[in-house]
């Protein structure tokens, strides 16, 4: 397996828990503008490709999911901004341009500190 991606999270905005009781995540890279940085999980990232397909495994901290559908402007909006809207429903086509589907549980927290990675298969 090759890593895509990888970065650590650096803080976590006041209402960015909130999205995981709706089974979606955010997440932002570092320098998010203020307004959207409140509902998102910020990212420092370390290994960037911006490579993502469906079979990658995408992990936060020991948890890992697979990759069931990429919308169409995903790929570029993490390799360019670190911003990806990541829902736990499995969907095999992704409901929007940005939305990355994972299958799986939605974690219970992310922690600052905690790595975001994704691998291909």
């Amino acid at each position: 397996m090759t890593t895509l991606y990888e970065s650590t999270f650096i803080s976590v905005g006041a209402s960015a828990e909130a999205s995981l009781d709706d089974n979606f995540l955010i997440t932002f890279g570092e320098g998010a503008p203020q307004d959207v940085a409140e509902y998102c999980f910020i990212h420092r990232p370390v290994i960037n490709t911006g490579g993502i397909a469906p079979g990658a495994k995408l992990s936060i901290g020991e948890q890992s999911w697979p990759v069931t559908a990429i919308g169409e402007v995903a790929a570029e909006n993490l390799r360019e901004l670190g911003h990806i809207t990541l829902r736990f429903d499995g969907a095999e086509q992704a409901e929007f341009p940005g939305m990355v589907h994972v299958a799986g549980p939605v974690p219970a927290t992310v922690k600052p500190g905690q790595t975001f990675r994704i691998v291909s298969r």
